[in-house]
């Protein structure tokens, strides 16, 4: 199992032989918001075979970066694959609650996340995370959500156990909006899945035109501030901090 994180909430994961990339956002801008982190490296996020999608906000759905992927199976919520695919979208795969098979033995489903709270009139607004297991461990992918009681049934649905939680911990503004954690809701929210490892993301990327300078403080202070709140909240899980173009290997 491996983890590259592109910066913001596109991660790759190389798991037994598949490669899921989440919410590619490829290009070196999404629509006004501007990239702090270089552009991810084309050799590092290559030939996906799966595509997830947490939400068609355009920082998640970028469709120019999605249109870079041919040949990936583009998997999210029924109504936003269907908006996809009457966009010429046509390998699109609607997850729900049960297990959908991706190759080698890996397996993907939809889980619950809290984050209606930014409707778009032209694109549905059905927000998920999802769980990607296979013979060498769990995934688990929030998604852009907020803090919710049926976060800790998560587990349950994994089959018992998560060994790596990919969490939001900001966001792309000095303030965070409702449905979105912060580090120490992100922390709390590992600490309900039992996770091993945790991985921040969703941080330190992406900042609105004109911010330069002063930006720096608050879109790099999130990772140390979420690994201090997982030591404290959840001393069995070890906080994996990158910077964008990092990748991570999960001990055997």
């Amino acid at each position: 199992m491996r983890l590259t994180w592109l910066g913001h909430s596109s991660v790759v994961l190389d798991l037994d032989g598949v490669r899921v990339l989440t919410d590619p956002l490829l290009r070196p801008h999404a629509g006004l918001l501007r990239r702090l982190a270089p552009r991810p490296d084309p050799a590092s996020w290559s030939r996906p075979d799966v595509v997830l999608l947490s939400h068609l906000h355009h920082d998640h759905a970028e469709l120019r970066s999605l249109r870079m992927l041919p040949g990936a199976a583009l998997m999210s919520a029924p109504a936003n694959v269907a908006w996809l695919h009457r966009r010429k979208f046509l390998n699109t795969v609607p997850l729900g609650d049960g297990w959908t098979p991706a190759g080698r033995g890996v397996e993907i489903r939809q889980v619950p996340a809290e984050h209606r709270h930014r409707p778009m009139p032209h694109r549905p607004n059905d927000a998920h995370g999802q769980l990607v297991r296979g013979p060498s461990g769990t995934v688990w992918i929030a998604g852009d959500t907020g803090l919710f009681a049926g976060m800790a049934g998560i587990p349950d649905m994994a089959g018992g156990s998560i060994d790596v939680a990919v969490v939001p911990v900001w966001g792309w503004g000095p303030r965070l909006s409702a449905g979105h954690l912060n580090p120490e809701t992100a922390a709390r929210a590992v600490a309900w899945s039992g996770a091993r490892y945790a991985l921040p993301v969703h941080w330190g990327t992406l900042h609105p035109p004109f911010v330069t300078h002063f930006a720096r403080s608050w879109l790099e202070l999130p990772g140390r501030r979420f690994a201090d709140a997982v030591a404290e909240q959840a001393p069995g899980c070890t906080a994996v901090v990158l910077s964008p173009g990092d990748s991570w290997a999960a001990p055997a």
